[in-house]
């Protein structure tokens, strides 16, 4: 199995574990009607990267729309992407696709574009995944492929019980990994929801502190819960997917001004940012 994810406990030495921002600069359901400076195509995520990446981020959680602006999970869409950003990065942001459903992808359809993309990272929801015991052991079949092909998971979990699920699969050797790689989901995706910093304890009760863990956040709030998670050794996931606000309630210019500002903090707080390198180590990924 691959065991090659890393975490620091809390209460290690800060500067052994710098924090991994990921940006999200889009998500499935938001548009530019939500903000001008959404980025949708190809060409605009590979800007976005470029930003974001000299903003502070050094992993970049990508989705994919189709002509009409909707969720897509298609390969060529993905890889034209995925070329667009290494291209004006040059190599220094990890990518990791996403495998979402949004109510329109069964999980076949979840497992199938990055068994013919075979990216070096992508995103699973085990609730999508696994709905149900039937999904059960097609999903660990696919999770023991990944591992067999270099692509790093990271594990979305939405409630503390989905992180102590995730746990008993890890310890079943389920996953293809020893320490999952996980984020944790603070809030939900509703219209005015402001997550809180305290969101992520439940989640930490359920949890392994050798397994490396990383919140998302919603709404002007977001800037404390990312402040909350580095203090307990955790990384960020910050962006227009899930947030457009800045702490103090106005809207931010784009997704790099989210990054900047989070990477501040990380600087401030003596933790430092990760750069490819350790962003590669803790979430397992190969390098290219």
């Amino acid at each position: 199995m691959n065991s090659h994810t890393h975490a620091v406990p809390v209460g290690a030495s800060a500067m052994q574990n710098p924090v991994v921002i990921c940006v999200a600069p889009n998500g499935a359901r938001r548009t530019r009607k939500d903000h001008p400076a959404l980025p949708m195509t190809a060409a605009e995520l590979g800007a976005e990267a470029a930003a974001c990446l000299a903003a502070g981020a050094s992993v970049m959680h990508l989705h994919v729309r189709n002509e009409q602006g909707s969720h897509s999970l298609d390969v060529d869409r993905y890889r034209a992407a995925i070329d667009s950003i290494h291209t004006r990065t040059q190599g220094r942001l990890l990518v990791q696709i996403t495998t979402e459903a949004v109510g329109i992808y069964q999980p076949a359809e979840q497992m199938e574009v990055v068994q013919r993309l075979k990216p070096a990272a992508a995103s699973v929801a085990i609730r999508e995944l696994v709905p149900d015991a039937s999904a059960h052991a097609e999903a660990v079949r696919f999770f023991e492929w990944c591992a067999g092909h270099g692509v790093a998971l990271q594990f979305i979990v939405y409630t503390p019980q989905e992180a102590a699920t995730l746990q008993q699969m890890a310890r079943r050797g389920e996953l293809g990994c020893d320490r999952p790689n996980t984020l944790f989901v603070l809030g939900r995706y509703t219209e005015g929801q402001r997550s809180s910093a305290t969101d992520v304890l439940p989640f930490l009760a359920a949890w392994d502190s050798t397994s490396p863990w990383s919140v998302c956040a919603f709404g002007p709030t977001e800037a404390l819960c990312m402040t909350a998670a580095m203090g307990l050794g955790g990384h960020v996931r910050v962006g227009f997917e899930n947030n457009l606000l800045r702490a103090d309630g106005s809207t931010a210019l784009n997704n790099a001004d989210l990054v900047s500002n989070v990477a501040a903090i990380a600087r401030h707080s003596g933790r430092g940012v990760a750069g490819i390198e350790e962003a590669l180590h803790v979430y397992g990924a190969r390098a290219g």
